[in-house]
């Protein structure tokens, strides 16, 4: 079993939100940060945003802020992305990435030990 499990992918129409879900319950404890990172094709793979265990530690890139959402529910060992008014070129594989550790350094997928399988998201009339 996948150490982290993602779910929520799919076709939206530009305008239109999605919610991603990942599962950390294959975790032992929620002493870990976590991150989002997506990949479109012919580039690399780059963050999204990032949490750590606690409430005010987010990070967001330039290109989703004020759009997206992180949230996580560490009693449940989940976390979240909310994503409004999507645009054409927020399609992409989303991978939910995890750390051991109530903090991160960088919103970077050098940083992030445990990945999840990616979930496809397309937007498009």
């Amino acid at each position: 079993q996948l150490p982290l499990v993602e779910s929520g992918g799919g076709l939206v129409q530009p305008g239109g939100s999605l919610r991603l879900s990942c599962s950390a319950s294959g975790f032992a404890s929620d002493h870990y940060a976590i991150g989002w990172f997506r990949q479109s094709s012919g580039t690399k793979r780059e963050g999204v945003s990032c949490m750590g265990k606690d409430v005010g530690s987010e990070d967001y890139a330039d290109s989703v802020k004020g759009r997206f959402t992180i949230s996580r529910d560490n009693g449940n060992k989940m976390t979240y992305l909310q994503m409004n008014n999507l645009k054409p070129e927020d399609s992409g594989v989303y991978y939910c990435a995890a750390k051991w550790g109530s903090v991160y350094r960088n919103c970077d997928v050098n940083d992030f030990h445990f990945w999840g399988q990616g979930t496809q998201v397309n937007v498009s009339l």
